[in-house]
């Protein structure tokens, strides 16, 4: 059974709540980035890896991301053999011109160091913004939640996401 790690920065509460969540279905270990995480070598302890970061500013990946991500670009660690999906936070209305887009800066570094990242994309119907860095093929890269305008529906889109990602994983 392949091993999972859901590596979470959150800094409001929304995206380590919905990690939580998830670990609650997909029964993984969860890494809070600020008080958990060690070091690239601990991404090799996973087969699958559920990364969440919300979105700050215009593009800004979580605080907790910003010296992990620097190192992968640096040190190009071998993310191959590695299943990755995508999830965080973000505000569609106060900062629609750039939704999410962290999630597709981190989606893009994860496949250039090998990972297969085709998991858990998500449909932009129900969403209203300008444009997305998240936005690969007319579709999310991961899982988009914006509990500032929509939080009666991130509970069901968690779990409909989680379900997505062990079925496409074989989870």
């Amino acid at each position: 059974m392949a091993k999972v790690g859901i590596f979470v920065g959150s800094s409001g509460g929304v995206t380590m709540g919905a990690a939580e969540q998830l670990q609650k279905i997909i029964k993984g270990d969860l890494i809070n980035m600020e008080e958990d995480y060690d070091g690239l070598e601990q991404f090799e302890e996973y087969d699958v890896l559920l990364i969440g970061s919300s979105t700050w500013g215009q593009d800004d990946v979580q605080r907790d991301w910003v010296d992990p991500l620097y190192e992968m670009k640096n040190d190009e660690p071998d993310m191959s053999g590695k299943k990755v999906a995508f999830f965080g936070a973000g505000d569609q209305k106060s900062h629609g011109e750039e939704f999410v887009t962290a999630l597709g800066e981190m989606h893009d570094l994860f496949a250039k160091l090998g990972a297969a990242t085709g998991f858990g994309y998500w449909s932009t119907e129900g969403y209203d913004f300008k444009h997305s860095g998240a936005v690969k093929n007319g579709t999310f890269c991961g899982l988009p939640i914006d509990d500032v305008n929509q939080e009666e529906l991130t509970e069901e889109r968690i779990s409909t996401w989680a379900a997505q990602v062990k079925r496409e994983m074989g989870l």
